[in-house]
């Protein structure tokens, strides 16, 4: 049986933990040839559990500089792009609207909305030169609507839904395809704090209540979604924003009326 993945070659930033290197391992287990990058040196800790062709950078995906190279170190290394998965992100923390500071809404900006920008500048044009290419981009429910993240956090993820918009239509006639995923409450890094605090206050049962399905997801269930987007099975899946979140963002949040039960 063919890898999904086989032959491809892929970039993968935010790939030192939690959704990125679930992605990375994912896409390599699919026999994708990979370029990783992360701000951290656990990028390099990623590289080490995947069996297959990688090269991993330490690199600031808001910085155009390191896009740049990281897309060129694809290019030149393996021969080409194919797919490029545009996932770093920092997340603001719970700061409201009138505490924020210039300054943290600009931080966020650049690395959640201008980084993926900068992904589709440099990896596009490779892309095109092949014929074909898949772009993914992390945004999130925080950005569908409010209540799932600070003020600057979740305008940055509703940039990114209108960006992916905004650049499949941009790259009409190219078979550049472009998408966004909108993760819900997953267990990584980024929200590890949460989890903490829940099992310390002895209520971890409660830990994505707010959803269908009762549960926060893994990172695994996103790099399931990356994986198709990547792949030649969504050759008709573009401008897309794709909501995995257990279920959170069909409804508001609402009292429920539990089956057999009556509502409080």
């Amino acid at each position: 049986m063919n890898k999904r993945l086989e032959g491809k070659i892929a970039i993968v930033t935010g790939a030192g933990s939690g959704i990125g290197r679930a992605t990375a391992r994912r896409f390599a287990a699919e026999g994708a040839k990979l370029v990783i990058g992360d701000k951290t040196a656990t990028v390099h800790e990623t590289a080490d559990l995947i069996d297959g062709d990688v090269e991993a950078f330490e690199i600031d995906a808001g910085d155009e500089n390191d896009v740049r190279s990281l897309v060129e170190a694809a290019v030149g290394t393996f021969g080409g792009l194919d797919i490029a998965y545009a996932n770093a992100g920092i997340s603001g923390g719970l700061t409201g609207i009138f505490d924020h500071t210039v300054e943290e809404w600009q931080q966020i900006l650049q690395t959640n909305l201008i980084g993926p920008f900068l992904v589709i500048k440099h990896a596009a044009p490779r892309m095109i030169e092949r014929g074909k290419g898949s772009i993914i981009c992390t945004a999130s429910v925080a950005g569908i609507r409010s209540g799932a993240g600070c003020p600057a956090y979740s305008a940055s993820k509703a940039g990114v839904i209108n960006l992916v918009m905004t650049a499949a239509q941009q790259l009409s006639g190219t078979n550049v395809r472009v998408n966004a995923i909108c993760p819900g409450l997953i267990q990584t890094g980024m929200t590890q704090r949460a989890f903490d605090y829940a099992a310390d206050k002895g209520v971890t049962d409660k830990i994505g209540r707010l959803n269908p399905l009762r549960r926060a997801g893994q990172p695994e269930e996103i790099a399931n979604m990356a994986l198709f987007l990547a792949s030649d099975e969504a050759s008709y899946v573009n401008g897309q924003a794709i909501a995995v979140d257990g279920g959170l963002s069909s409804s508001h949040p609402v009292t429920r009326q539990e089956t057999g039960k009556t509502a409080a």
